[in-house]
């Protein structure tokens, strides 16, 4: 029989939520990128980096990552609007 997981309190619940839509977030804008190599090797970066930083439950930890997410998907948004 599997283990169940320890469930989540209110603002680790709310924090996954925010990982899942940088996650996704990511996801869509490399959809846009026209080169299938960079497509692939950008998905598998952003995958690894993902699963890297799965298991962090520090605040502080997760607050630098999530900033650090978000402004490489604005810069990457940004490069690609330039490009088009």
């Amino acid at each position: 029989m599997k283990p169940v997981p320890p469930t989540m309190n209110l603002k680790q619940f709310m924090a996954s939520r925010e990982v899942l839509k940088l996650y996704r977030g990511f996801l869509r804008t490399i959809k846009l990128i026209p080169d299938q190599a960079d497509r692939d090797y950008m998905k598998n970066w952003v995958r690894s980096d993902f699963k890297t930083y799965k298991n962090v439950t520090d605040d502080l930890q997760l607050k630098a990552l999530m900033a650090h997410g978000e402004n490489s998907l604005r810069e990457l948004q940004k490069n690609l609007a330039r490009a088009h």
